[in-house]
C-alpha cells in the first residue's frame, strides 16, 4: 500500500470563484492544489463579453497570492442572442478558453441562459469550425420533470439531438450524476468528454435528509441514488480519457445556505484533491489519478499538461467546520490524505 503519491500537478476543469470580497476568500483554496481551472462565468452580470472575460481575469489574478502559480481560464455565458464574432474574437485572442451554456433557470445565476438550443446554431455552428469547446450545464428546467430526472432527460432531449447536428463540436458535459451520461459519454467520440465532482463520487441524495435537512449538501444537479454514485465512481477510476477532474466547488455565505430557499452549491475548494485521492485509494485505484486529474482534461482542451509535480501523503487531516467562514465538503470528517 502506497504511503505516497506525487503526480503531475492538476488542474480544475470546472470551478465557480464568484467575484469581489467572496473572490478574495476562495482563490487561494482553489490555487494551492491546481495549476489552473476553467472559471465559470455566472456572475451577475454574466460575463458575455470580452472585455467582461479580461476584467474578470484581472481581479482572479489580482486576488490570488502571488506565491501561487495559477492561470485562470475564461469562458463565455451563452445567451439566446450573443454574437459569433464575440466568442471567435475572444477565443482568438486567448481570452475565451470555452463558452458555457446554461439552459435558463437552470442554476445560480442562470437566468440569462439560453431558452433553446436552435436559437445559438450559428454559435455553434462557429465554435465548432475554431475548435472552441461548449460546455454543457445538462439538465432540463420544465416543471413536469422530476429534479432528479433531469439530467437524463436533457439527454435524449437535447443532447442527443446536438451532438448529431453538430458532430465536430468539443463537448463537456459538466458535472455528471447519473449511469446513462456515463453510459452516452463512455459510449461517445472523443468529441464528447465529462467532468466529474468530488462530492458526487462521495454522496447520494440522502446525504441532503441525514437527520434533518442538509442544505450543506444540496447542489445543482442534485445527488442522486447509490447506484448513479457507484457508476461516477466507476468512470472516474477507470482511466478512460474522456472522464477528468472538475470540482464545481460553489461557495455560498451561510445565510445563503440556511434560508427557507437554501442556494445550490457545495465548497469543496479546501480539500478537493485529498478528496478525489480518497475515492481513487478506496476503489483501489491510485495509479489512475493522475491520469483523470492531471492528464485527460489538458488533452481534451489541447492544452500542455503541467510541468511540475504535487505530492499527496497517506496522512489523516480533521477537515474543519469552517473554512473563513463557509462550510466546506467534508467539515469534520477525517480525509486520509494530505497534499505535501
Amino acid at each position: 500500500m502506497a504511503d505516497q503519491l506525487t503526480i503531475t500537478s492538476p488542474d480544475d476543469w470546472h470551478v465557480h470563484l464568484r467575484d469581489e470580497q467572496m473572490l478574495e476568500r476562495v482563490v487561494a483554496d482553489t490555487a494551492r492544489a491546481f495549476r489552473r481551472a476553467i472559471v465559470m462565468p455566472n456572475l451577475r452580470p454574466p460575463v458575455t463579453t470580452v472585455a467582461a472575460a479580461r476584467a474578470y481575469r484581472e481581479r482572479i489574478q489580482a486576488a490570488c497570492p502571488a506565491e501561487l502559480d495559477f492561470t485562470p481560464l475564461m469562458t463565455a455565458y451563452l445567451t439566446d442572442d450573443i454574437p459569433c464574432e464575440e466568442i471567435e474574437s475572444g477565443f482568438r485572442e486567448g481570452v475565451f478558453t470555452a463558452a458555457k451554456l446554461y439552459p435558463a433557470n437552470a442554476t445560480t445565476n442562470s437566468a440569462a441562459g439560453v431558452t433553446d438550443l436552435l436559437r445559438i446554431d450559428s454559435v455553434l455552428d462557429c465554435m465548432a469550425r475554431i475548435g472552441m469547446p461548449l460546455l454543457i450545464h445538462g439538465e432540463v428546467t420544465d416543471a413536469d420533470v422530476d429534479v432528479f430526472d433531469r439530467e437524463a432527460t436533457f439527454i435524449e432531449r437535447h443532447l442527443k439531438p446536438l451532438t448529431l447536428r453538430h458532430p465536430d463540436l468539443r463537448i463537456v458535459f459538466e458535472h455528471i450524476t447519473t449511469e446513462q451520461a456515463v453510459d452516452f459519454v463512455g459510449s461517445a467520440d472523443q468529441n464528447l468528454a465529462a467532468t466529474i465532482t468530488p462530492h458526487h463520487l462521495h454522496i447520494n441524495r440522502n446525504a441532503m435528509f441525514a437527520g434533518g435537512l442538509r442544505s450543506d449538501f444540496y447542489c445543482l444537479p442534485v445527488a442522486k441514488r447509490e447506484r448513479h454514485r457507484l457508476a461516477l465512481r466507476k468512470a472516474a477510476t477507470s482511466g478512460d480519457a474522456r472522464f477528468f477532474l472538475g470540482t464545481d466547488s460553489a461557495p455560498h455565505e451561510r445565510s445563503g445556505k440556511e434560508t427557507s430557499c437554501g442556494c445550490a452549491g457545495i465548497f469543496n475548494a479546501p480539500h478537493a484533491l485529498e478528496s478525489y485521492a480518497q475515492v481513487f485509494d478506496e476503489e483501489n485505484a491510485l495509479d489512475c489519478l493522475e491520469a483523470f486529474a492531471s492528464r485527460n482534461g489538458p488533452a481534451f482542451y489541447r492544452l500542455p499538461v503541467n510541468s511540475d509535480c504535487i505530492t499527496l501523503k497517506r496522512r489523516d487531516q480533521l477537515v474543519p467546520e469552517l473554512v473563513d467562514g463557509l462550510v466546506p465538503f467534508h467539515a469534520g470528517q477525517i480525509l486520509s490524505w494530505t497534499i505535501v
